[in-house]
């Protein structure tokens, strides 16, 4: 069966920044004319992923702080 990975809260905020970084440079050539259709299909889905991301990523770090300290500071992924 497959295992979780463990991650820290440090690790988690370090893939956070840079799916937002992405996200934002995605969102900036959206609206972009020289895009054909199957480029703007193909970025909105990768938008729609990213956010879907990022929300995933805010959740494991919520849940991450509800819980006891732990001396490894360590979650599993989904």
């Amino acid at each position: 069966m497959f295992e979780k990975p463990a991650f820290t809260k440090k690790e988690l905020e370090a893939a956070y920044k840079s799916l937002a970084s992405t996200l934002q440079k995605c969102e900036k050539v959206q609206d972009s004319p020289r895009l054909g259709a199957s480029q703007r299909t193909l970025l909105s889905r990768r938008i729609a992923a990213l956010k879907l991301a990022l929300d995933l990523i805010e959740q494991e770090t919520c849940r991450l702080e509800a819980e006891p300290t732990d001396p490894s500071e360590t979650i599993s992924a989904p």
